[in-house]
């Protein structure tokens, strides 16, 4: 984590001191949160739409923050620990990281994309992590605010920093890329998310290729070669010089440097073979083709920083991959519950009931499907599309939350008997109705976008006995 002087603070954060007798008062650590402060923090207090973390400072101070940022627009600052005098806090945290990026002898890769961006992080990390000391952007902390609090955790000892970036406007990519300044740009695929703020999925293309604004020259870029879109965009968007390319996907017609010859699906995860000579038999302990994806992705990046393809397959096979994000859960009862409750868009719902299709040995499969959110104007086609995607022969129940999602189960209700699909608009009534027909041998994919609060029935189907 940064380790600085209050001055060197001040001065990389655009401040000023509020008495110069404080400048040598060390500081380890940012915090805009009081209740994780940490003895030696700094905190950066942040005003929201419902509350002010001016307020917080004294509970901040009386946990061991070593000193506070105080914006001037709010008089005078409290007594008690050195204070940074500041315009404006988000304008300060980024300042911050930005420089302290600068000051950082370290290698780091920058992850975007429309899905997938937290599993890709996550694997490029373990592949990495095989040879270097690395860190990661924890969790899906990706934002304006989320992505300079991850720089600022970096340790000076850290080789490599594996760095997730969102957005949902044009413009903010950019920015992000150029506080982290990434030696690699790596997109997963552009999808249909952030429609309704952008309003094409082109739109999307070119926020996400906003990541090459940042990246060094000589740099490398990570694409999937089979999306039309980026290769297409990619001879108009800024770019460094010397940029070096590197394209993965499933296609074998010339598209993609990297892709699999051979793949197979299990319960647990999925093995693959690489078309490079040489190619070790990989294993990606998630189930899903897409999954494979977001591996060759991570692949090129090692093989660009020099790891060799034993350890990137060990460190593969081993990755820790952050939860909610087509996890294989086995509940009590023995019930199985594919656990992809944290988003969902068209493209990644798609590719979770091409997963459902391929899982074999279980008796029945249900799906519970909850409103796909921010899709724009079509939103209402996207739903009944996916409606549309459901088939007896291979999902025996469908069961949706929501008003859009209830447009699914119209769609679904033409080919399906009326009691196998059911629409419902609140969580607590569909999970009863769920464990009065499933048995310990069936499994159930539950996803939507992350408002809908899906995990609570991944829970109560992870603990549920079965029925006596």
């Amino acid at each position: 984590m940064i380790r600085r002087t209050l001055r060197q603070i001040a001065e990389m954060s655009g401040g000023r001191l509020a008495e110069e007798a404080n400048a040598d008062t060390p500081v380890a650590g940012v915090s805009i949160d009081s209740r994780t402060i940490a003895p030696g923090n700094l905190f950066i207090p942040f005003v929201g739409t419902s509350h002010d973390g001016h307020s917080f400072v004294p509970e901040a101070i009386r946990k061991g923050a070593a000193a506070f940022c105080w914006q001037t627009d709010h008089g005078e600052p409290p007594d008690g620990a050195p204070a940074v005098l500041i315009d404006d806090a988000q304008t300060a945290l980024m300042r911050l990281a930005a420089a302290y990026r600068r000051e950082l002898q370290i290698r780091v890769v920058g992850v975007t994309g429309s899905n997938g961006k937290t599993t890709t992080k996550d694997m490029i990390a373990a592949v990495l992590g095989t040879t270097y000391r690395v860190q990661k952007t924890r969790e899906n902390q990706n934002s304006h605010i989320g992505l300079p609090l991850s720089v600022l955790a970096l340790e000076e000892t850290t080789e490599v920093a594996v760095l997730e970036m969102g957005m949902r406007a044009r413009g903010e990519i950019a920015e992000l890329s150029k506080i982290a300044r990434p030696d690699v740009a790596v997109i997963t695929c552009i999808g249909e998310a952030h429609l309704e703020r952008l309003g094409s999925r082109e739109a999307i293309a070119r926020a996400k290729l906003e990541i090459l604004e940042g990246l060094r020259e000589d740099g490398l870029f990570v694409y999937p070669g089979d999306e039309p879109l980026i290769r297409r965009l990619l001879a108009e968007a800024p770019r460094p010089s010397g940029m070096v390319s590197i394209r993965f996907g499933e296609s074998a017609d010339g598209s993609c440097d990297l892709f699999p010859i051979a793949l197979m699906q299990e319960t647990a995860g999925t093995h693959f073979v690489g078309n490079w000579a040489g190619s070790p038999h990989f294993y990606v302990p998630l189930p899903g083709r897409h999954h494979v994806r977001n591996a060759l992705a991570a692949l090129a990046v090692g093989k660009w920083l020099g790891v060799s393809d034993a350890d990137a397959a060990r460190g593969l096979r081993h990755a820790e991959l952050t939860g909610m994000r087509t996890t294989l859960v086995r509940g009590a009862s023995g019930l199985t519950i594919l656990d992809d409750a944290y988003n969902a868009n068209p493209t990644s719902m798609h590719a979770a009931l091409d997963l459902l299709a391929e899982l074999r040995g279980f008796s029945r499969k249900f799906v519970v499907f909850g409103d796909m959110l921010e899709l724009g104007p079509e939103e209402e086609r996207y739903h009944r599309e996916i409606g549309r995607r459901f088939s007896p022969d291979v999902v025996q129940g469908v069961f949706t939350v929501g008003e859009l999602a209830a447009l699914a189960a119209e769609e679904a209700k033409r080919r399906y008997p009326d009691q196998l699909v059911r629409a419902y608009y609140d969580c607590a009534k569909l999970i009863d109705d769920l464990l009065a027909v499933v048995d310990p041998g069936d499994v159930v994919l539950v996803k939507g976008s992350r408002a809908m609060r899906l995990e609570q029935v991944v829970e109560v189907l992870r603990r549920w006995p079965g029925r006596d």
